[in-house]
């Protein structure tokens, strides 16, 4: 088959491992539910987009790649901001437009970015984060430094022509870079299948690339971890890139307060039943861990959410001399006078 490695699967993770892949699904849940919280209260500046439903590929990708290693993502990129470790009150600061967020208050919930943890950003503008991510990893490949670009982007980038051009670009140069498509079923309001003309968007469309075929159950964290454990050594390893398709859902709608009643009850009830969270926690059950370790994460992540929200709460605006900059050529804001 072409693109196929003879590179053998990743190790499964061991206990410690799983548990952590756990306590990052739930840190990224109860974050996420509580800032829908916070938006209807009116504290979240503009627009949010929630990947509640869609931990668990943020969870195994995190879990298989080196600190150092980068992630793109999506305007519904807190999962991965958040799996990589980055600043929980930061992320609740900048969603609040507070001096203390991220980007001083100023990006919002459409632009995470983390530098200090290589989260290099969510995007906006559908596909335009995968060029950019292609030349991360043509950076890294040309500094031997051993680094993974790893460019998460959703099922309706894939009629984009930049998937396009970028997936031939890294296939020819054998780019140190992981394509990874959530396919959360629905660009925004229009189910994928409605305007595609392959099955798997992402998955299909790898042989013009000389890429092999990868779909992943995207609701199986440890599913997910495999997988991007084998993608992600077989780019450091210089065996070029590779495109891989999670299949999940999203519980709620597109965005804000959108009900997402455009979806079949059927179908929501369906995917609701394969939550990742209470499926990893069966899981974890069935391996000889005790309720009571379970819910003292849960109770932990709980705790340490509310005090990030705690301190967001109480940080400031920001001042004039931050929100007059970065704007213009100029840096100023006298262009509006």
């Amino acid at each position: 088959m072409a693109g196929t490695s003879s590179r053998p699967a990743a190790a499964p993770p061991d206990i410690d491992a799983r548990l952590a892949m756990y306590r990052v699904m739930v840190e990224c849940r109860t974050f996420e539910v509580r800032a829908q919280e916070l938006f209807f209260e009116g504290l979240v500046r503009g627009t949010t987009h929630l990947g509640v439903g869609q931990e668990a590929v943020a969870a195994g990708f995190a879990a298989a790649m080196r600190d150092d290693d980068y992630s793109f993502a999506t305007y519904r990129g807190h999962n991965h901001a958040l799996a990589r470790g980055t600043d929980m009150a930061g992320l609740y600061a900048e969603l609040f437009g507070r001096a203390t967020g991220l980007m001083g208050g100023k990006g919002g919930s459409m632009h995470i970015t983390s530098a200090e943890h290589h989260m290099m950003g969510s995007y906006a503008i559908v596909g335009a984060h995968l060029p950019i991510a292609l030349g991360a990893a043509w950076s890294a490949q040309y500094r031997k430094s051993g680094q993974v670009a790893v460019c998460f982007f959703g099922d309706g980038t894939t009629n984009i022509g930049a998937f396009h051009e970028a997936l031939n670009m890294a296939a020819v140069w054998k780019a140190p870079v992981v394509f990874v498509c959530e396919n959360n079923q629905y660009m925004e309001y229009t189910p994928i299948g409605a305007v595609t003309a392959v099955a798997r968007p992402a998955a299909d469309r790898a042989a013009a690339y000389d890429l092999e075929a990868i779909v992943v159950d995207g609701n199986d964290v440890e599913a997910v971890f495999g997988v991007a454990a084998t993608a992600v050594e077989r780019a450091r390893a210089g065996d070029g890139p590779s495109l891989v398709e999670a299949l999940t859902y999203r519980h709620g709608g597109h965005s804000r307060a959108d009900p997402g009643k455009y979806r079949p009850d059927e179908e929501v009830k369906a995917w609701l039943a394969r939550d990742p969270i209470p499926a990893q926690r069966a899981r974890l059950r069935s391996a000889g861990v005790d309720a009571a370790t379970l819910d003292t994460i849960d109770a932990n992540v709980a705790a340490k959410v509310a005090a990030a929200e705690a301190a967001a709460r109480g940080a400031p605006e920001p001042l004039p001399d931050v929100i007059e900059t970065q704007l213009w050529a100029d840096g100023g804001s006298s262009w509006r006078n």
